[in-house]
């Protein structure tokens, strides 16, 4: 089966180089950055497309669902939730370094622990191994992109501030 990974489109935080939440939609460049990828995409026969509850990767799901095909919410690829540092300013990069550091046992805020946050994921890509799809399509976000690359490339130094997606970009993998 191939897993292709999208993240969503720009949100305003995003463009503000802040911590996100979960209710931003896309800005209009994020609404043209999937309309770019959907032209790139649209002629994959992608059997079922899995989704991130929040709305703006619902939003970028509906416009790369060209052929309307069956659209599943699964929770289990919500975006790290970073606590009470949404909406604060992205750190120094080397305390978003820390923050992507998988090995580290530093507390950032309330947001959730890295750990967890992998093995949800990778909850949820255990049970994809257990279905009989060919090409499906999973729309979330960074930290998303980050747990896949993990899952399938291994955990390596543990560093994953550069392994992550950006807008609408897209990742393939073989499951």
């Amino acid at each position: 089966m191939k897993v292709y990974v999208v993240r969503h489109g720009q949100i305003p935080n995003n463009a503000l180089k802040r911590h996100t939440n979960p209710y931003e939609d896309l800005t209009e460049l994020g609404i043209k950055q999937a309309k770019d990828l959907r032209d790139k995409i649209k002629n994959i026969n992608f059997d079922v497309i899995f989704v991130s509850p929040y709305l703006r990767a619902r939003h970028t799901a509906q416009i790369l669902n060209v052929n309307q095909i069956n659209m599943i919410i699964d929770d289990r690829l919500k975006e790290r939730d970073c606590g009470n540092l949404s909406g604060q300013p992205l750190e120094e990069k080397e305390e978003r370094i820390d923050y992507w550091y998988y090995f580290s046992e530093k507390n950032h805020g309330t947001s959730e622990n890295i750990k967890p946050f992998f093995e949800r994921v990778y909850n949820f890509l255990d049970e994809l191994k257990t279905k009989d799809f060919q090409n499906v399509l999973v729309v979330g976000h960074s930290g998303i992109s980050k747990a896949f690359s993990s899952y399938f490339d291994g955990l390596g130094d543990g560093k994953f501030l550069d392994r992550g997606l950006k807008n609408c970009e897209m990742k393939v993998y073989e499951l």
